[in-house]
C-alpha cells in the first residue's frame, strides 16, 4: 500500500492541490463560517492537513484572526503553501508527533482523519495537545459509510482509509470528552450526500 503522504506529495508536484482546493472549497467555506459564527474576540486557528494552505489563508484574512497555522505531513504540499504565501505559517510534520508552541481556539481538518488507522487517537491527541479548553474542533470527511460512492477509494488509490459511519464519527467526539457536538452535511447537491461534518467543544471541565 502507498502511504497517504506519498500520494499527496505526488499530487502537489503535478498541481492537483489546486484541484483539491476547488473541489472542497464550498464545503470548507461552509465549515469555516459555522466554526466562527458569532465570533467577537480575537482567535487562533490550526488547519490539520492543510495542503497548499488555502484554508489557512482564508482564516488569516478574518479581521479577528490573530494567528492561523497550517500543518501537513506532505513535504511538497507545504512547499506549495510557502510558495503561494511566503509570509504564512506552515509546518511539515507528522500530525501525531507534532504539537504547537501555543494551544489554539479552533482546529479544522478536511479529508484527513480517515487516513489514520485509529482516528480516535489522532483526535484525542489534537484535543489534548493543540486545543485550548473551551476551544472548538471541526472535521469534514467525504469518505464515510453513508456515502457509498466513496467506498472504492482505498482500492482506487491503494492506500489505507478507515471507513466509519456518521454515528461512529460522532461517538469518537463523545468518547473524547467533547461537548456541544454538532453533526451536519455540507455542500449537499442533488443526490450527492455531501461532506460529513462533526464539531465539538473542548469542555473546560474535561480532564481526559
Amino acid at each position: 500500500m502507498i502511504h497517504a503522504t506519498d500520494i499527496f506529495n505526488k499530487w502537489a508536484l503535478v498541481g492537483k492541490d489546486e484541484g483539491m482546493e476547488k473541489h472542497h472549497a464550498s464545503a470548507v467555506k461552509e465549515m469555516l463560517s459555522y466554526l466562527i459564527k458569532g465570533q467577537l474576540s480575537p482567535f487562533t486557528f490550526i488547519d490539520a492537513g492543510c495542503g497548499n494552505g488555502w484554508a489557512v489563508r482564508e482564516m488569516r484574512a478574518h479581521t479577528l484572526c490573530q494567528k492561523a497555522l497550517g500543518v501537513d505531513g506532505a513535504e511538497y504540499m507545504i512547499r506549495n503553501a510557502k510558495a503561494i504565501d511566503p509570509e504564512g505559517d506552515y509546518v511539515r510534520a507528522d500530525l501525531f508527533n507534532w504539537t504547537p508552541t501555543e494551544k489554539v481556539d479552533y482546529i479544522h481538518s478536511m479529508e484527513v482523519l480517515y487516513y489514520f488507522e485509529n482516528p480516535a487517537d489522532i483526535i484525542h491527541h489534537m484535543k489534548s495537545n493543540w486545543l485550548k479548553p473551551g476551544g472548538k474542533m471541526i472535521m469534514g470527511v467525504d469518505f464515510y459509510k453513508e456515502n457509498e460512492t466513496s467506498h472504492s477509494w482505498p482500492t482506487d488509490l491503494n492506500t489505507h482509509m478507515t471507513l466509519l459511519s456518521e454515528l461512529e464519527w460522532e461517538s469518537i467526539f463523545m468518547n473524547n470528552g467533547f461537548s456541544n457536538i454538532e453533526k451536519f452535511r455540507a455542500n449537499v447537491k442533488g443526490n450527492k450526500p455531501g461532506t460529513l461534518v462533526i464539531s465539538g467543544v473542548f469542555d473546560n471541565d474535561e480532564q481526559c
